[in-house]
């Protein structure tokens, strides 16, 4: 009989960290960007309630304290509907729905479609270094071929 060491941490079993805030690419689906953002909105407030179990009506009531002004439940539920298209989610509600439900991962919709991601600030420093980096070498390589072509006199 072979017995299993669970004591001793799998190394294949790791997977690193989300870098990129965003959910999964099947989430928002296809279609209009309209649908796409109100699947976004209305899975970020399904997770809310089953991760937290926070109410719609909680959200609905941080969020107006959060934008002064009133945010109702039946308004999230529009935000989150395909069906209400003359109701879509204003930006300053949608970064009030990020903040209050700490959805990170509504932050990746946008940039997404532009061909960017976004990343906590925390990696800012380690991304701009990785720049700095890559145009030494680039800078190094340059310097190479310039010296080699003044040695070859042409």
């Amino acid at each position: 009989m072979v017995r299993r060491d669970d004591r001793t941490m799998d190394l294949l079993a790791w997977a690193p960290p989300q870098v990129a805030a965003g959910y999964e690419p099947r989430v928002a689906g296809r279609g209009s960007m309209a649908n796409q953002i109100a699947r976004l909105v209305g899975q970020a407030l399904r997770d809310a309630t089953d991760e937290c179990g926070v109410t719609r009506s909680q959200v609905a009531a941080a969020m107006s304290l959060d934008l002064e002004r009133s945010i109702s439940e039946d308004m999230l539920n529009k935000w989150a509907s395909e069906a209400a298209t003359g109701h879509r989610i204003p930006t300053d509600a949608f970064v009030s729905l990020v903040k209050v439900l700490k959805a990170k991962d509504l932050l990746g919709f946008i940039p997404a479609q532009l061909d960017y991601v976004a990343v906590p600030k925390k990696y800012a420093d380690i991304i701009e270094m990785h720049l700095i980096e890559e145009k030494e070498r680039d800078l190094v390589a340059r310097k190479h071929a310039l010296a080699a072509r003044l040695r070859s006199g042409s």
